[in-house]
């Protein structure tokens, strides 16, 4: 079964930097729009970042600045540059795409 599969995830200080990472078997990112999305502890699930077709990027109002989606075709990843992370930005991570839905996610814990 074709699945997306987040890695990255784990526990960094205050004003620290986490690249997350998307994969998929047997299906290619390059055709179809790739997101990034979170959800924290007793919230609703956000969307984060947005990578489409032709690469073109769109991150969440309040992240920009500081996350950056890429896709790397050739590894056939997508991924979630995270920097100066704030213990607000703790969260369970996903990945998702149209055709596959959401990945099991990454936790991403800030904190000192």
């Amino acid at each position: 079964q074709v699945q997306l599969v987040e890695s990255g995830g784990g526990l960094v200080q205050p004003g620290g930097s986490l690249t997350l990472s998307c994969s998929a078997s047997d299906v290619s990112f390059k055709f179809g729009q790739t997101n990034w999305y979170r959800q924290a502890p007793g919230k609703q699930r956000e969307r984060v970042a947005t990578i489409s077709v032709t690469g073109v990027t769109n991150i969440a109002n309040s992240l920009r600045g500081r996350f950056t989606i890429s896709r790397d075709d050739d590894k056939n990843t997508v991924s979630l540059q995270m920097n100066r992370l704030k213990p607000e930005d703790t969260a369970v991570y996903y990945c998702h795409t149209n055709r596959l839905g959401y990945g099991q996610g990454t936790q991403v814990t800030v904190s000192s």
